[in-house]
C-alpha cells in the first residue's frame, strides 16, 4: 500500500503508450461488494459470488484513459479507496476462490495486449513470463505518510499512527498469507521510491525495459 506501483503504473502506461490495470481495484470492488451486502470476510463461497460480478471499463477519448471498476454493472471505482475497504481488502485477497477468479480476468485483460498492470503477484502469479517485472517499494513510514495524506485530503480524521500501525498490519498479513505471498519475483527490477521523482522511477523502468525487450 502507498509503495507508489499505482502511480507510477499509471505513469509508465501513459509514456509507453500501452494499457493500464491496477488489480488491487479488483479485490477492492469485491470488498466493497462484501460491505454492502453485509457478507463476512471468512465466507470464502459468497465472496467468490461476489468476485463473478466485478467487471472492468475502458473508458476512451480522454488524455489518460481510466479504467473503471463495475460491480453488477455499477460503477464503484469512487468508492473503492474508502478507510472500511481499507481494513478488509487484505483478507478478502488471500481468499483462494476469490483469486481464482480475478486472476483469469486479469490474465484476459492482458492477453494479445501490451500493458502495465500493477498488483502484488503479478510477476510471480498472474503473468509470470512478462517482459519486465519490477517490485516497488518503500518504507512504511513513507508508505504511511502518503496514505495520511490521501485520507487526509479526503475528510478522514484518521491519524499517522493509525495509518503507520495499519500499514505495518497489511505488511504482515500480505508477506505472509499463504496464497500468493508479497515477495518479489526472481529476477525483478526492485526500485525504492522514498522520495524520488515519479519521473525518475518511470526513465529508469523505461531503460531496463529497453534492455530485456529492445523493440521496447
Amino acid at each position: 500500500m502507498a509503495s507508489g506501483k499505482t502511480v507510477v503504473g499509471r505513469a509508465l502506461a501513459k509514456r509507453l503508450g500501452f494499457g493500464f490495470l491496477d488489480t488491487g481495484l479488483m479485490y477492492r470492488a469485491v470488498t466493497w461488494a462484501a460491505l454492502r451486502g453485509k457478507v463476512s470476510v471468512t465466507d470464502s463461497d459468497a465472496l467468490a459470488v461476489l468476485a463473478r460480478v466485478v467487471t472492468l471499463r475502458e473508458e476512451a477519448g480522454v488524455a489518460d484513459p481510466a479504467m473503471r471498476v463495475l460491480v453488477s454493472g455499477e460503477d464503484v471505482t469512487a468508492s473503492l479507496r474508502l478507510p472500511e475497504v481499507d481494513a478488509g481488502v487484505s483478507a478478502v485477497s488471500a481468499v483462494p476462490a476469490v483469486r481464482t477468479v480475478l486472476v483469469e480476468l486479469q490474465r484476459a485483460f492482458a492477453r494479445g495486449n501490451s500493458v502495465v498492470m500493477v498488483g502484488r503477484d503479478i510477476a510471480t502469479v498472474v503473468l509470470p513470463n512478462a517482459d519486465l517485472k519490477v517490485f516497488i517499494t518503500a518504507t512504511p513510514e513513507e508508505r504511511a505518510r502518503r496514505r495520511h495524506v490521501e485520507l487526509a485530503q479526503s475528510g478522514s480524521q484518521t491519524s499517522y499512527s493509525a495509518v503507520l500501525a495499519d500499514t505495518k498490519r497489511r505488511d504482515r498479513m500480505d508477506s505472509e498469507r499463504p496464497v500468493s505471498p508479497l515477495r518479489p519475483a526472481e529476477g525483478a527490477l526492485v526500485v525504492q521510491t522514498d522520495r524520488v521523482p515519479v519521473e525518475d522511477v518511470v526513465d529508469r523502468i523505461v531503460a531496463e525495459l529497453k534492455k530485456k525487450v529492445p523493440r521496447g
